[in-house]
């Protein structure tokens, strides 16, 4: 098969591999879309991210579906030929995170495109059969693919305790950004404003639905008195400002991936005794991502602004910096 690899920072090479069998439990399946994550170009250009760091090579993407082409032991055959959406993660069932439900946190995580674990930019991969999560017939792949950054803003959205009528500030209109916004107000927010120092990325943000939109070099966030601040740019200054904006008893989730260390407002954390937490991955949200994608609460497909053959990974990698782009997708059969 082909497989897109990361060789060095900076230097993709397109290799051809042996196909994976899978193992006891496991599926093998077809790849139809990637889409580009953040931490994706960050292991192209910079080599690591925090502790994960690019020291051999290994195969990117975790944002993927396709088509279960085989099974393992213990898997019905039956399963052959569905269409499938990746939850990327290879958790151990026996660690204690896991059986307390907290399988996300396993400190024992094979996830896909951490290194060294292989991603999916690669036309099989094989998954455990409970991860590989059937789509409806209407549901594209590439929507498929992007019920991963659709759950990450799931798991924000219920760490930060949205529900109806709930006022809520999102920092930063990226991708996670835009899903947590369309999520939020699927949970029921009246309100949801969206900060961005870009332009374009605040029009996308009211594209798809923002109450408002902020330039953050423009306006001052502290008397906005939201329920709920999510941050998913990881600038420590739009981190401090959107604490200031939260009510009393009201919930910060730190999603984006940022600063190692910043400077919070502890006085106001501490004064209003504001709830502060963050999200890394996710668990059980799989089904909630395709329940709200087949609803139309949540458009995923319009949140891909170019398409890539896997032959052009690296072009893919570097859509990010094209003004106006939200999403790259890898088409890997085409």
């Amino acid at each position: 098969m082909r497989a897109s690899v990361l060789l060095e920072p900076g230097r993709i090479e397109m290799q051809e591999r042996a196909v994976p069998t899978p193992g006891p439990g496991d599926v093998l399946v077809k790849v139809a879309s990637v889409g580009i994550c953040g931490s994706d170009t960050h292991f192209y250009r910079e080599g690591r991210i925090g502790d994960l760091v690019v020291d051999r090579p290994v195969v990117l993407g975790h944002e993927s579906s396709g088509t279960i082409v085989a099974v393992g032991p213990g898997v019905a055959a039956d399963r052959i030929g569905q269409r499938v959406s990746i939850e990327p993660q290879r958790p151990d069932p026996s660690s204690e995170e896991s059986r307390r439900g907290l399988y996300h946190l396993c400190p024992h995580m094979q996830f896909f495109a951490a290194p060294p674990i292989d991603g999916a930019l690669a036309e099989y991969v094989t998954i455990g059969s409970g991860f590989a999560h059937a789509i409806p017939d209407d549901m594209s792949d590439d929507a498929a693919a992007l019920c991963e950054p659709l759950s990450v803003a799931i798991a924000a959205n219920r760490k930060a305790r949205v529900s109806a009528g709930s006022r809520v500030l999102v920092a930063g209109a990226g991708p996670i950004g835009i899903a947590t916004l369309q999520s939020a107000l699927a949970f029921g927010a009246t309100e949801v404003i969206v900060s961005d120092l870009e332009p374009r990325r605040r029009e996308m943000a009211t594209k798809f639905g923002a109450s408002s939109v902020l330039d953050p070099r423009e306006h001052d966030v502290a008397g906005l008195h939201v329920d709920a601040f999510v941050d998913a740019s990881g600038a420590p200054s739009a981190v401090a400002a959107g604490i200031e904006a939260v009510r009393p008893a009201g919930t910060v989730v730190l999603v984006g991936m940022g600063a190692t260390e910043m400077t919070l407002p502890v006085q106001t954390i501490q004064n209003r005794e504001l709830v502060l937490t963050g999200v890394f991955r996710y668990a059980n949200t799989w089904q909630t991502a395709i329940s709200l994608e087949r609803s139309g609460r949540v458009d995923l497909d319009s949140m891909v602004t170019k398409r890539f053959p896997l032959a052009e990974t690296e072009q893919a990698l570097n859509a990010d910096r094209t003004p106006g782009s939200l999403k790259a997708v890898v088409r890997v059969q085409e």
